[in-house]
């Protein structure tokens, strides 16, 4: 890209690209084939308590195995976290921060907190996506072209924070990396992830140029393992460039028949990339346009991805927005699929 790009744009018009899905990145069927371990609807937040595996779903925390109610919100949850001594953050979509465990402390003032990260220490991390919307605005905010979000530190009994990064792209991930001196955030509205020192300072991109929009990230032996909770989309990407067509469609049409990215495979004849560019005698194509799918990456310690699990535009599995690394294999949350996926990680080795 030149000075003279934006000048020659008005009158050559501007090429829409996106990162193929090539390499360790190339499709295949795996979380579409994958055991699916429990059922709920839209299942989200993975994590692992006292060596169990739990979840959430709407207001409630639940565990994997028989699908017991640990711990019901009076609000539907966002996003949790468990530190070293059990202790359950949670946030909640009607703001703020829980405490369920030994910590008592309610921290306010998060209006949309989407991702929590322990350190050994203590501290909690958090994700406030945006200071203008709630987390299940968040397709209002990709349209918008906002970039509003901000990671923290927070003391959870004292209650004390600190900012350590603002004007981010909806950060929608974030994770403590081993040597405990920085956070590992996605920032899902610009694709990629960045590096977060726990002093502050200028975030550092490590990864950039994803084909999809970066949600949780969670640790893994040999590095580290991401969900991607929708693909990047020629239509979408377009979109995003005008303006005027931009704001009118968000302001007469529904969002769920936004050109924006979908949470589960096209269900209406009313949404967008319907006919024949997605079906061809009643077989929906699975390398056709779509605005929702399935997909995990697996990443080395220096980011770079290693593998990967797709469910693809013909699958049912999609909006992954949750994963963990648990007893040598990867458990994912679709939360578009209403499943739990386990994947043993060398099905997906390039």
């Amino acid at each position: 890209m030149t000075i003279f790009d934006p000048i020659l744009d008005v009158f050559r018009g501007r090429a829409v690209t996106i990162p193929p899905l090539d390499g360790a990145l190339k499709p295949n069927t795996i979380l579409e084939d994958a055991d699916a371990i429990a059922t709920a609807d839209a299942p989200d937040n993975l994590a692992e308590l006292d060596g169990h595996l739990i979840f959430t779903t709407g207001k409630e925390v639940r565990s994997v195995e028989g699908g017991k109610v640990i711990w019901t919100a009076p609000s539907e949850i966002t996003a949790l976290a468990v530190s070293r001594d059990n202790t359950l953050a949670i946030a909640l979509e009607s703001g703020g921060i829980r405490f369920v465990g030994r910590t008592a402390a309610i921290i306010q003032g998060f209006n949309c907190p989407v991702a929590l990260a322990f350190a050994s220490d203590g501290a909690l991390y958090v994700c406030n996506g945006s200071d203008t919307v709630g987390p299940s605005a968040w397709k209002s905010d990709l349209m918008s072209k906002n970039a509003r979000g901000s990671v923290w530190r927070v003391d959870p009994r004292s209650g004390e924070r600190q900012c350590l990064a603002e004007n981010l792209a909806f950060p929608y991930g974030i994770a403590v990396d081993a040597a405990e001196s920085r956070v590992l955030v996605s920032e899902s509205w610009r694709h990629r992830v960045l590096a977060i020192s726990f002093a502050g300072g200028e975030p550092q991109p490590l990864l950039t140029k994803l084909p999809g929009y970066p949600a949780r990230i969670a640790v893994a032996p040999e590095g580290y393992v991401m969900s991607l909770f929708a693909p990047r989309n020629r239509l979408i990407e377009f979109v995003l460039l005008e303006d005027d067509y931009r704001a009118d469609m968000m302001r007469e049409i529904e969002s769920e028949l936004w050109i924006a990215p979908s949470l589960s495979p096209s269900r209406s004849f009313l949404e967008p990339l319907q006919n024949g560019g997605v079906r061809t005698m009643g077989i929906h194509k699975p390398w056709s346009p779509t605005r929702s799918y399935g997909l995990v990456v697996g990443l080395d310690k220096t980011l770079q991805p290693t593998m990967s699990f797709h469910s693809r535009a013909n699958g049912t599995r999609h909006r992954i927005t949750s994963v963990l690394f648990h007893q040598g294999t990867i458990v994912a949350a679709a939360k578009g699929g209403n499943a739990i996926l386990r994947i043993a990680p060398s099905k997906g080795e390039t």
